[in-house]
């Protein structure tokens, strides 16, 4: 059985087909409209290929790579229908994409042995970051475990207060000390409180501020030491969230971030109400960090843990 013919989640699989759909339908409709009476795939088509990529947000360096091997694919392979092209787009951009942790990648598993499991999430404000927040500990808790959040981003009311909602709506505790408060203290109480419970996972929620780089680092690299000093080598994910609606933004946002801090996964939001889902496929390439969710609607289910072949084959199925 070849790994685009696993059988997946029937529920999910439906709901990420339907939360690509607007991507799928540009995407394959430009594909089909530059192949429409080629009997090979040649300069020309490639040409517009690279355009129809770009244009999805797939993002110029990741092209350029997926074009190369498909150049070298179609001298060696001589591949001329649009099923063929279409099979070889797919092993070629899962063979990009960063390889995924087993135990991660299965529906909102933790690692055995770490506990708990700490989450510092990061991103600009607008993104649906504090929603992911939510929505993550739901799903962790829907699979048994205990979650402690913490609402370390303390320089907005509203988030703060949006956390506490959503701790209310999935029945997890939320460690608060309310606006302006130190968001490092913050932390170290969230991640010493679920020591103290026995929780599984600990989710840092953190300021969105992008205008100032170097006090960004600082304040991140500030929160990860005291957390250190409660559990060492906390974190053990620095989830980066990105709004896949915004395109080469979400580009220039992971630039930014993985330049303040050691990000090691990345949760694309709101991929339902766009069709530039192709940012999925270029942010997770160029900075060589592995998608670990993904939005695809409002829902608390909604949020699902990205798998790589799963998402290329809701891409590219006719």
């Amino acid at each position: 059985m070849g790994l685009f013919e696993k059988i997946f989640s029937r529920e999910k699989k439906e709901k990420l087909d339907q939360g690509l759909e607007k991507t799928k339908s540009s995407l394959l409709g430009k594909i089909g409209k530059a192949l429409a009476g080629k009997s090979s795939i040649d300069e020309g088509f490639l040409d517009d290929l690279e355009e129809i990529l770009v244009t999805s947000d797939v993002g110029i360096e990741t092209t350029l790579k997926i074009i190369e091997r498909i150049e070298n694919r179609v001298q060696r392979d001589k591949y001329l229908t649009e099923s063929e092209l279409n099979t070889m787009l797919r092993e070629e951009i899962a063979d990009l994409l960063p390889d995924q942790d087993d135990t991660l990648s299965r529906d909102f598993h933790l690692p055995n042995g770490t506990k708990p499991y700490v989450i510092m999430v990061v991103g600009v404000n607008g993104v649906g970051k504090t929603t992911t927040i939510g929505k993550l500990a739901h799903q962790f808790k829907a699979k048994g475990h205990k979650v402690v959040l913490g609402a370390a981003d303390t320089f907005r009311a509203a988030a703060v207060e949006q956390l506490k909602i959503w701790g209310q709506r999935t029945g997890v505790e939320v460690v608060e000390k309310g606006m302006n408060a130190d968001p490092a203290s913050v932390a170290f109480e969230a991640v010493k409180a679920a020591c103290e419970k026995e929780a599984d996972v600990c989710i840092i929620d953190t300021a969105g501020r992008l205008h100032n780089k170097v006090n960004l680092m600082n304040e991140l690299s500030k929160i990860k030491r005291v957390m250190q000093k409660v559990v060492p080598g906390a974190p053990h994910e620095v989830l980066l969230v990105l709004d896949a609606s915004t395109g080469q933004n979400a580009f220039e946002q992971a630039r930014q971030f993985t330049a303040a801090t050691e990000v090691n996964a990345l949760a694309l939001t709101k991929l339902d109400g766009t069709a530039k889902g192709g940012v999925v496929i270029g942010v997770s390439e160029q900075f060589k960090t592995p998608v670990r969710y993904i939005g695809v609607g409002e829902g608390m289910e909604d949020l699902q843990v990205f798998n790589k072949y799963e998402f290329i084959d809701s891409l590219f199925s006719n």
